[in-house]
């Protein structure tokens, strides 16, 4: 979803997967793919 300020946020159809902002750091190869996995 678009952002500013440094922010790194993704959802998936509408739930927040992964916040940069909350975490403060960007996510870790595969860390994406397996929180929508984990989603599904």
């Amino acid at each position: 979803m678009p952002s500013g300020g440094g922010a790194f946020e993704v959802a998936l159809d509408g739930k927040a997967i992964f916040s940069k902002l909350a975490l403060e750091r960007f996510p870790a190869y595969q860390e994406i793919p397996t929180a929508i996995a984990v989603a599904d």
